[in-house]
């Protein structure tokens, strides 16, 4: 238990930095830019972080630049409203998702922008090899645990959540952002503030702020909120690793 636990923390909140930081803010909005040596190194620090699960940023982005356009409608590509459980919603999400991913479904123009590339870490990320070779090294993980480190077998159920931790995050964000919460802002949809200090999802619960202010670094609008994220992000322009992007892509998309 004293390595597995540690290790399922650092998996899930590096693996949601990623996500939150790399694919969300900047793959798919923009709201900041870096070099192409930062951007390298952060695409290359999303497929580490999210191992089996790795998501592309262009699929990722146009899929969540969709979500915008037509949130909660039936052409939002994860909307809660249409599945009767979260399971149903993350299937056809993927289906979405590889269409786009391969290029077999028709993209419309205003949802397709600069994404970051690396061709040598996408073909990795998307291979076979790739995704099974993480899985192994997470089941690895987990037997060392519990042949030396006295680990309880029921951890072993925690395994299922490293080989999905990317497709988790959205499923947690977009059924529960648009299902629990309250609304500081009528946008229209069902998105919702499923938490006022968002630490389980680094400030990817505010969605009914960020629906409403999209290109909006800081995802918490009140002051009773809090994004753990924009400390990070404020840190890093900082350090002169990131900086403000004055004109983000049109909010509307």
């Amino acid at each position: 238990m004293q390595l597995v636990l540690p290790a399922f923390f650092i998996h899930w909140y590096v693996s949601l930095f990623s996500q939150t930081f790399f694919l969300h803010r900047y793959s798919a909005h923009k709201m900041f830019l870096m070099s192409k040596f930062w951007e390298k190194f952060f695409y290359f620090l999303t497929y580490l972080s999210q191992g089996s699960s790795f998501l592309s940023p262009r699929a990722y982005a146009i899929l969540h630049r969709m979500h915008h356009a037509f949130s909660d409608t039936k052409r939002d590509p994860h909307s809660p409203m249409f599945f009767s459980n979260v399971f149903t919603m993350m299937w056809k999400t993927k289906d979405i998702y590889n269409a786009v991913l391969n290029r077999k479904q028709e993209v419309e123009e205003r949802f397709e922008h600069q994404y970051p590339v690396s061709k040598t870490i996408e073909k990795i990320g998307d291979s076979w090899i790739s995704r099974i070779g993480w899985g192994v090294a997470y089941v690895s993980l987990y037997v060392v645990g519990f042949i030396y480190f006295d680990m309880h077998w029921a951890f072993f159920f925690l395994l299922p959540v490293h080989f999905l931790m990317g497709p988790v995050h959205g499923a947690i964000v977009n059924w529960s952002g648009h299902k629990y919460g309250y609304q500081n802002y009528d946008n229209h949809d069902q998105s919702k503030n499923s938490l006022i200090f968002d630490v389980l999802m680094m400030g990817e619960l505010f969605q009914n702020n960020h629906h409403k202010l999209p290109n909006r670094v800081n995802f918490a609008t009140k002051w009773f909120e809090f994004d753990p994220t924009y400390p990070m992000i404020k840190l890093l322009t900082l350090l002169k690793i990131i900086r403000p992007n004055i004109k983000p892509d049109d909010a509307k998309f």
